[in-house]
């Protein structure tokens, strides 16, 4: 490690939440961002080109060209230099600058030279990460490339919020066919009365031979059963057996489906810092639904945090579950408990306050301070709590508790 200073951006908090209002999941947007990054490589003539998001301790690439790779420690990134600049950021030869001479990616294979980055803005100036192209070799970018590399960049930026406002949209939706369910719910206890009714008149009037009477009550029967088999239907989404249900709706998350995405992530962190991770589930609430709303933002930051605070031979182990409380609301429960250095009690008021800090990992990594207050900041928003105990040198745990609404409680 150097002794390097590495660059923040002023507003780095108000990023941080920018970024995590979009909600994104990082390793599912390169099939919507893939050809842009193609179309960046080809503009700007080099062999490799990736998007990059930067949140408070990693760069995550959420398309790449040229080049597989899917995270990276942020201080160890140059998009990091690239979203406190204005507009661009422009290195001819990295292995001439001090700053990236010695990583990875310069010294090792591919033996990149060349580095060329356009923030990725946001609507309010925020800079989420970083487009840019790389090459083994240096290359001079004319200024109509560098123009078209800078569309290339909105485009992306206007896609991410296009498909933060789908699934906005897919939510909406799926509010609506809960409230399709609930309403045939309730209209089963007239409906069957009626017919109940009209069965009894049509027995009294079998034995009065009332015809025409008859007639007409045998068509309320037929068109009362017609609607309660439609109701049955809407309905039936509920009384199949979990494992005949077909996927989780797009805003939501069991716990199954949680811990297969945070091990996607979050894996590849703890095995480049030879950390155990493992990840514990409930068997018996593992497969209700929960919403997922910002719990990629939560967790991540927590986990990353907890990585890197626990040195190697370390254990950072996660433990999700659900409290059932029947017509009530549930409650989302997770745990993220480490080995690492422990939290001053002092520094744990800071946290819960929403302050952000810079502090030292256990390999020396810079931190940025910020990750836990924004986790404390999505907590509060969702009207839930944080909890955290530590002692110095026994590690750290972490618990949060998430209030799921009633509506959604209804349908599991």
């Amino acid at each position: 490690m150097t002794d390097l200073i590495l660059p923040m951006p002023a507003n780095e908090l108000e990023r941080l939440k920018t970024l995590s209002d979009l909600d994104l999941d990082y390793s599912g947007l390169n099939d919507n961002l893939k050809s842009l990054s193609v179309l960046a490589a080809k503009i700007a003539g080099t062999d490799i080109s990736m998007v990059n998001l930067i949140d408070s301790l990693t760069q995550w690439t959420i398309a790449n060209h040229g080049l597989e790779i899917d995270q990276m420690d942020r201080e160890d990134s140059v998009c990091q230099y690239t979203i406190v600049e204005r507009d661009e950021f422009e290195v001819k030869d990295l292995s001439a600058d001090i700053r990236f001479k010695d990583k990875f990616y310069v010294t090792d294979n591919p033996g990149l030279r060349y580095y060329y980055g356009v923030p990725l803005k946001a609507n309010n100036g925020s800079h989420l990460g970083a487009l840019c192209v790389l090459d083994t070799q240096t290359r001079q970018l004319t200024p109509e490339k560098v123009e078209m590399l800078k569309i290339i960049a909105d485009e992306i930026v206007n896609r991410l919020n296009a498909l933060r406002m789908l699934e906005n949209l897919r939510t909406q939706v799926s509010e609506v066919n809960e409230n399709q369910r609930r309403v045939a719910h309730d209209i089963r206890g007239p409906l069957g009365g009626i017919i109940g009714l009209a069965r009894i008149i049509s027995e009294q009037g079998e034995e009065n031979t009332m015809d025409e009477v008859l007639e007409f009550i045998n068509l309320i029967q037929k068109s009362g059963h017609s609607i309660l088999e439609l109701a049955d239907e809407i309905l039936s989404i509920d009384s199949r057996p979990k494992s005949q249900i077909a996927a989780l709706g797009s805003d939501e998350f069991n716990q199954l489906a949680l811990k297969e995405k945070l091990i996607k992530l979050y894996a590849p962190q703890a095995v480049n810092k030879k950390i155990t991770f493992e990840i514990f589930t409930h068997a018996d609430t593992q497969a209700i639904p929960f919403s997922k709303n910002k719990l990629l933002q939560i967790i991540g930051n927590i986990i990353s945090n907890a990585m890197k605070f626990t040195p190697a031979g370390g254990k950072v182990t996660v433990n999700l579950g659900l409290e059932v409380v029947p017509q009530a609301h549930n409650t989302l429960k997770i745990q993220v408990t480490d080995t690492g250095v422990g939290i001053s009690a002092e520094k744990i008021q800071q946290i819960l306050e929403g302050k952000g800090e810079t502090t030292n990992g256990t390999s020396g990594e810079q931190g940025y301070g910020f990750g836990l207050a924004l986790v404390k900041h999505l907590i509060d928003g969702l009207k839930g709590t944080l909890q955290i105990t530590s002692e110095l040198g026994n590690g750290t745990t972490f618990i949060v508790s998430l209030p799921q609404t009633a509506s959604r409680n209804k349908s599991m």
